[in-house]
């Protein structure tokens, strides 16, 4: 047993974007304390979201511009304007739509610089930041300026001097991009005081914050960029191999993500150094961690480059275990989920199991098959983390609305309730075995497909869903606050 599940829990799944507030998307600010008060109050203790990276144009969190950042469209402008960073006009101009969140960052970085110039202790505590975080953040704020200089170009069609690193080269870029480089520099040590205030109120509230990392990181990121030599790019910067999915629940076609896949044979040379360091990041910012496509870290699916879909490849063994083990050694006990979804075959089930890390359970995947189906709760493990439905799931509403009437017929005959759908879902997981429950927060309102945030396999009207405003959510709070308190939760 891995004993960070310390006992049974349930937890609510919503990403940072989705919180209510004045700005185009959530912030960590006031709205994001409010709603982990109304989620104490009704009885969870685990907060789950989704990957906290700045991300690109389609604003897929699993697509990060850096697996290190923190994406600074999550930063709260209020707190600038109280420590007299930015102008009011300039904060409240956001929240009207008249002024590009960007400018007003950048506002902010010349107010936060004027500030840091005069007073030694902040000073002190910026250099700090600046000192421990530099590994990543150096080539992360000139990945950062060089895109921003070439209309955000994919960094493999900078010049050659830029793509290729030439020290002399970026020499220069850091001396002629200063201003840039200054603005992101703010915008990362903002996202780490906001988050960690926030990850302090969480903890002295008793509740836990439940992070994801990507198994993969973006082929234009800072992390391909500034490490070529661990994916399985070609001189010119492109994808020999990238990585995906063959044809599964999700999709037919199966799924081409586009990620370049790991050298896995270098990262293991250098003793795994550099997932060590990204999962001692992300465990800095959060109590739990998900390990997306973990069946991954067993083999991995490998799409010839040019290939447009999932549904050429080969599975290749991946040295899981030993990555693990390393991990191990250097961290202790390992506070991680494995998401294991889709395609799993016995030896991925029996790494997951030699390290203690559970599983998930996702009841809206078990009413396919016979009664053997892992996913029905009567099948649900001790060590495992059970959900109504994932991020990329319709939302249970909506999933139920979608069911055949053999289907549904045999939903309610299993849960042998007579209750409004999707309530006896809810309930089983709530009864589930499972030392962890999570519902995601579309579910706690019983909203129906059009709340749903994520389409696998689609580009379209995903990642935007967010809540209006928390009174929908305090009004049923004392009802799932019965629920936790009857099911041990």
């Amino acid at each position: 047993m891995n004993h960070w599940i310390d006992r049974r829990r349930s937890g609510v799944l919503l990403h940072i974007s989705s919180l209510p507030g004045p700005f185009t998307r959530g912030v960590l600010g006031e709205e994001a304390r409010d709603f982990i008060d109304t989620i104490v109050h009704a009885g969870f203790s685990v907060w789950q979201f989704l990957p906290l990276g700045p991300t690109h144009g389609h604003g897929s969190p699993y697509e990060s511009l850096s697996s290190s950042a923190g994406n600074p469209e999550f930063l709260d402008l209020r707190d600038c304007v109280s420590r007299g960073w930015l102008s009011e006009s300039s904060c409240q101009a956001v929240i009207d739509g008249g002024l590009d969140p960007k400018h007003a960052r950048s506002e902010a970085a010349e107010g936060f610089w004027s500030h840091v110039a005069e007073d030694i202790e902040l000073a002190e505590v910026v250099d700090a930041f600046l000192t421990q975080n530099t590994d990543w953040l150096d080539d992360y704020t000139l990945f950062t300026a060089l895109k921003n200089d070439y209309q955000d170009l994919p960094w493999w069609e900078w010049p050659e001097s830029h793509r290729d690193r030439s020290a002399s080269a970026l020499d220069v870029a850091k001396a002629e991009h200063t201003s840039c480089i200054r603005q992101v520099q703010f915008e990362q040590f903002l996202f780490a005081y906001q988050w960690q205030k926030l990850k302090q109120y969480a903890e002295d509230h008793g509740l836990l914050l439940f992070g994801d990392l990507p198994i993969y990181v973006a082929h234009d990121s800072a992390d391909v960029w500034a490490n070529k030599e661990y994916f399985t790019i070609n001189d010119e910067g492109h994808c020999e191999e990238v990585a995906g999915v063959p044809p599964d629940y999700f999709s037919d076609s199966g799924q081409r993500w586009g990620n370049p896949l790991y050298r896995w044979e270098r990262l293991q040379e250098d003793g795994f150094g550099w997932w060590i360091k990204r999962i001692k990041h992300q465990l800095a910012r959060m109590h739990l961690l998900r390990i997306d496509h973990f069946r991954g870290l067993e083999s991995y699916w490998s799409i010839p480059g040019e290939m447009q879909d999932g549904r050429i490849g080969e599975w290749r063994p991946a040295p899981g275990e030993e990555l693990l083990e390393a991990l191990q050694q250097e961290l202790g006990k390992l506070p991680l989920v494995a998401e294991d979804l889709g395609l799993i075959t016995p030896a991925v089930t029996e790494l997951r199991e030699k390290y203690g890390l559970p599983g998930m359970k996702i009841l809206q995947f078990a009413f396919g098959g016979d009664v053997s189906n892992p996913y029905l709760p009567h099948n649900h493990e001790l060590q495992s983390v059970a959900y109504t439905g994932t991020h990329d799931n319709d939302t249970t509403q909506g999933w139920f609305d979608s069911l055949s009437d053999d289907t549904k017929k045999y939903v309610s005959e299993y849960l042998g309730s007579k209750k409004q759908m999707p309530l006896p879902v809810i309930r089983s997981l709530f009864a589930s075995v499972a030392r962890l429950s999570i519902l995601p927060a579309q579910d706690l309102l019983l909203l129906p497909a059009k709340a749903r945030f994520n389409t696998p396999g689609t580009l379209e009207d995903n990642w935007e869903w967010r809540l209006d405003e928390l009174e929908s959510l305090k009004e049923v709070a004392d009802e799932f606050r019965e629920l936790n308190r009857l099911y041990d939760r």
